[in-house]
């Protein structure tokens, strides 16, 4: 890892009043997150739950680092820095006196002003306009388009709302390489264990425990179909065995938003169909079936073409 973003485990302290309830923003099955301002700098703080009996947390936290040091990118959260020290701190053990090491694995990255995606999903007020949510779906495509066409592709392997970020512009951040792997160009693999959120996981892995880039791929596609329905648009429709159903309700609900709303009504609502019908191509249960991330992102690029930049 590089010494250059090793921040010192005092200042962190420092800064989060000692990682105090009052400092804390987030909490997660991995660990809770913090805020703070480090070198005039507001960033997120993210304290690892030290998990020694399933024995991931030392994995997790290599992976975040190692990955966010690879991933330059506008849709991709920034590396501020990391911490991983070691403490011995006195216990009381049943009137015994005695010392018990306390590990410290942190990340630190830049603090995004809008929140988690799926904290926004809830709030009926959010992002109304079509303009807007076509902007998240686009920019989390970018992002995961970065990842998969890295020199050792990156497979994200936990995207979903809760793991993509909002700036003040609502521009999306991709988040949490945790479950994150390095993997080559061609191959796809097979892993003993599965981690994750079972919502936004393709069949193929919940059954087979098979690793590809169409396990993203899948991800993105229910991301996309919460985007425009709401956070539980994908599973009551999923549960009741009804895509196409939802597929005309996407449409109606959105074409009497776009209409009331936008100066470009058709080129918008072709634009939002193509949305949904590419989403459910990514949810496909064949993965064979599923486009690629690149081939996804090049569809959304060419619905672009008759609506001027600045409404895109």
């Amino acid at each position: 890892m590089n010494a250059d973003k090793r921040i010192p485990l005092h200042d962190l302290q420092k800064i989060t009043n000692d990682f105090s309830e009052h400092s804390r923003i987030g909490r997660g099955g991995y660990g809770d997150v913090y805020k703070g301002v480090y070198n005039g700098r507001e960033i997120a703080v993210k304290l690892l739950h030290v998990d020694t009996l399933r024995g991931l947390d030392d994995q997790l936290f290599k992976n975040e680092v190692g990955n966010l040091l690879k991933a330059e990118h506008p849709n991709i959260v920034q590396l501020v820095g990391y911490c991983y020290e070691t403490r011995n701190i006195y216990v009381d053990n049943n009137g015994a006196n005695d010392f018990s090491q306390r590990i410290y694995k942190i990340i630190c990255f830049e603090y995004l002003q809008g929140g988690s995606l799926d904290r926004r999903l809830y709030d009926h007020s959010f992002a109304p306009n079509w303009s807007t949510r076509y902007n998240i779906i686009k920019g989390i495509c970018e992002g995961l388009n970065f990842l998969h066409k890295c020199k050792r592709r990156i497979l994200h392997l936990d995207l979903k709302p809760a793991n993509i970020l909002l700036d003040s512009s609502m521009e999306p951040n991709v988040a949490d390489f945790g479950l994150s792997r390095l993997f080559t160009q061609t191959h796809t693999h097979v892993t003993e264990k599965i981690i994750g959120t079972q919502k936004y996981m393709p069949p193929e892995f919940i059954k087979d425990h098979i690793i590809s880039p169409k396990n993203d791929v899948f991800s993105v596609g229910v991301v996309m179909i919460e985007i425009m329905t709401g956070p539980t648009g994908y599973s009551n429709s999923f549960e009741m065995g009804d895509l196409a159903q939802l597929r005309g309700q996407v449409i109606d609900n959105w074409k009497n938003k776009i209409n009331a709303t936008s100066k470009y009504p058709l080129e918008e609502s072709n634009q939002m169909e193509t949305c949904i019908d590419t989403a459910m191509r990514c949810v496909e249960p064949d993965r064979n079936s599923r486009p690629t991330i690149a081939e996804v992102l090049d569809i959304l690029n060419k619905t672009e073409t008759h609506i001027p930049k600045r409404q895109v």
